[in-house]
C-alpha cells in the first residue's frame, strides 16, 4: 500500500465534500438573480471551459473509443444533467442542511448497488461506519419529537438526484479503469451543456442564457463552476480511481457536516448540542468506514 498516496486520495475526497458542502449556500446565493436551470447550465459552462483549459495546459486530451464515448454520454445524462436539475429544483424548496443531508444518503444505497453490479466487497467495519455516520445525520435533522418538515416536491427532486448520483456512480467507476479523472469530467459536464440547452429553450426561452450582471451572482457562480463541478467531482473521481465507488461515497456523509458548519459561519445559522453531537457520529463513521477488516461481503 502506497501510505503517501492514499493519504492524498483522503485529502482529496475530503476537499471534494467541503466544496460540495459550500454548493448548497452558493446555489442559494445565484437563486436570488437566476433560476435553478440557468444556474446549472452557467456553473457547467464556466466548469467545462476551465477543465478544458487544464487539459490543453497539461497536453492530457484524451482519444475516445465508441465504448468510452458511449459511456460518458449515458454518465452525463445522469450526471450533471438530471443530478444537478433535480438537486437544484429540489434546494429551491428545502433549506441548504437538509439538502445536503438527502444527499449524504447515497452512501447508504451505494454499497449494495456497487455489491450487485461491480462486486465491489464490503467489509463489517465498513457497514458498521456507514451506519454509524448515517444516525448522525439523523441526529442532525430530526428533532427530538422525530418531526421533520420539509416541502414533499422537494424531497421527492432531492430523492430523484440520489437516484442519478447512484447510476452515475457506477458508470464513473467504469470509466475510471480505461481514463483519467480530471478528462472524464470535463467530458461530462461539456455533455452536460449540450443536454441542457434544448431543456433551457423551451422551459425558459431565450432569457434563460442571459447572464445578470451582477457581482454576487458571478462570484458564487464561479465558485459553483470551479470548486463544485470542477474541483470537487475530479477529486472525487480520482478517490473512486482508487478506493472503489463504494468506499469513495462514504465521504458523502461529511457533506451536511460542511454544510452545517459554513452555515453557522456564513448565515448565523445555530448548531447545538443535537447537532454538534450528530457531526462527532458522522466523522466517526467516516473513519470506520475507511478502514479495513477480515470479514468482508463478497459473491
Amino acid at each position: 500500500m502506497n501510505i503517501n498516496k492514499d493519504a492524498l486520495t483522503h485529502l482529496k475526497a475530503v476537499m471534494a465534500m467541503v466544496f460540495w458542502g459550500m454548493s448548497y449556500l452558493w446555489s442559494k446565493k445565484v437563486f436570488e438573480f437566476i433560476d435553478p436551470a440557468s444556474t446549472v447550465f452557467f456553473r457547467l459552462i464556466i466548469s467545462t471551459i476551465f477543465l478544458f483549459l487544464l487539459l490543453v495546459v497539461r497536453k492530457q486530451i484524451p482519444r475516445l473509443n465508441k465504448e468510452q464515448i458511449k459511456l460518458l454520454a449515458v454518465a452525463a445524462l445522469f450526471n450533471p444533467f438530471l443530478y444537478f436539475l433535480s438537486e437544484n429544483y429540489g434546494l429551491k424548496h428545502v433549506s441548504p442542511t437538509l439538502s445536503s443531508v438527502i444527499i449524504a444518503m447515497i452512501p447508504v444505497f451505494m454499497p449494495l448497488v456497487a455489491f450487485f453490479t461491480l462486486r465491489e466487497r464490503v467489509s463489517l467495519i465498513n457497514i458498521i461506519g456507514l451506519f454509524v455516520s448515517f444516525s448522525g445525520v439523523l441526529i442532525m435533522v430530526v428533532d427530538r419529537s422525530f418531526n421533520l418538515s420539509a416541502s414533499p416536491l422537494g424531497l421527492a427532486l432531492l430523492f430523484m438526484a440520489v437516484g442519478s448520483a447512484l447510476v452515475h456512480g457506477i458508470i464513473l467507476r467504469k470509466l475510471t479503469f480505461s481514463m483519467e479523472p480530471l478528462a472524464i469530467i470535463a467530458i461530462e459536464n461539456s455533455i452536460g451543456v449540450i443536454y441542457l440547452i434544448p431543456f433551457l429553450f423551451f422551459t425558459g426561452g431565450a432569457q434563460a442564457f442571459v447572464l445578470p450582471l451582477n457581482g454576487e451572482l458571478l462570484i458564487n457562480l464561479l465558485a459553483l463552476g470551479i470548486f463544485a463541478s470542477s474541483a470537487a467531482y475530479v477529486f472525487y473521481a480520482a478517490t473512486v480511481k482508487q478506493f472503489g465507488i463504494t468506499r469513495a461515497n462514504f465521504y458523502a456523509n461529511l457533506i451536511p457536516v460542511f454544510t452545517a458548519f459554513f452555515s453557522w459561519l456564513l448565515l448565523g445559522e445555530i448548531i447545538g448540542l443535537d447537532k454538534l453531537a450528530g457531526i462527532t457520529l458522522v466523522i466517526s463513521g467516516v473513519v470506520l468506514a475507511q478502514k479495513r477488516s477480515k470479514i468482508s461481503i463478497k459473491q
